[in-house]
């Protein structure tokens, strides 16, 4: 019976693989594809790569996305820390109202975030662009990155901050080097969530967007209607992408603990 069980177990997770994996795969193999076919593999080639980094439109989408991804994960991570750090100081009461008003843009659908954004924007008559995507991702991000951080918070032994202050450490020296080294495995989780979430997001960034600002979830949707192989390059590329991030991420701890070990 348990072999059974066991067998069964093995096949679920494999067909539960290949559910997940296969269309990624099978976007890698037709980015090399010799043809416009997105259903008869024709030979090898790299004429979609060439012609994606020829594309300016492509480029400047991947260009928006890096910039806005990159500079929504600094802030948010920035500002979530230093509020979830000021929130495990504050009064139960202040805890939690900012803590219920903090879940909205996560409880919230996405669509009704993008349309009170637009009309946000719109009714103080600020010209949708680069500036107002920038402001809607840190937005939604800053939320992730404060319930990151708060259990790593809650962990942490209250009276290390006042030892460091004791023993004659500024409030500054005290944050920087005390508190912030504990709570840094949430920091970085916190992070990498706000970077995927920025990169990954369309319904948001198609409301606040404009100016012939897009990033590429908005530039794949207006290139769904005609095929366009280019497209299978570009996602090859954001896969190796966010591959080498999770390899460098999981990897860097494993060093430092095996130097840490040495060096005892």
């Amino acid at each position: 019976m348990r072999k059974k069980k066991s067998l069964f177990s093995r096949v679920l997770l494999f067909i539960t693989a290949i559910f997940f994996y296969a269309p990624i795969l099978y976007i890698i193999l037709f980015s090399f594809n010799s043809s416009r076919s997105l259903t008869r593999f024709d030979g090898f080639s790299l004429r979609w790569y060439e012609r994606m980094f020829s594309d300016s439109t492509m480029m400047s989408a991947v260009g928006y996305t890096i910039l806005v991804a990159v500079l929504a994960t600094i802030i948010s991570t920035v500002v979530g820390t230093v509020t979830a750090i000021g929130l495990s100081k504050s009064r139960k009461i202040v805890k939690g109202i900012v803590g219920q008003v903090n879940d909205l843009p996560i409880l919230n659908p996405e669509i009704v975030t993008a349309i009170g954004l637009l009309m946000f924007f719109s009714a103080l008559s600020v010209r949708k662009g680069l500036g107002t995507l920038l402001l809607a991702h840190v937005m939604f991000c800053i939320p992730y990155v404060i319930l990151s951080v708060t259990p790593k918070l809650r962990s942490l032994d209250p009276n290390l901050a006042d030892a460091a202050l004791d023993l004659g450490a500024t409030p500054l020296q005290a944050l920087w080097k005390v508190i912030v080294p504990q709570i840094k495995p949430g920091i970085i989780t916190g992070a990498l969530i706000a970077f995927t979430m920025s990169f990954d997001d369309f319904t948001i960034s198609y409301f606040v967007t404009g100016n012939g600002v897009n990033n590429i979830s908005i530039l794949v949707y207006t290139m769904s209607k005609r095929v366009n192989p280019s497209i299978n390059a570009l996602s090859t590329l954001v896969i190796l992408l966010i591959s080498v991030t999770l390899l460098v991420v999981n990897i860097i701890p494993i060093i430092k603990e095996k130097r840490g070990r040495a060096k005892i």
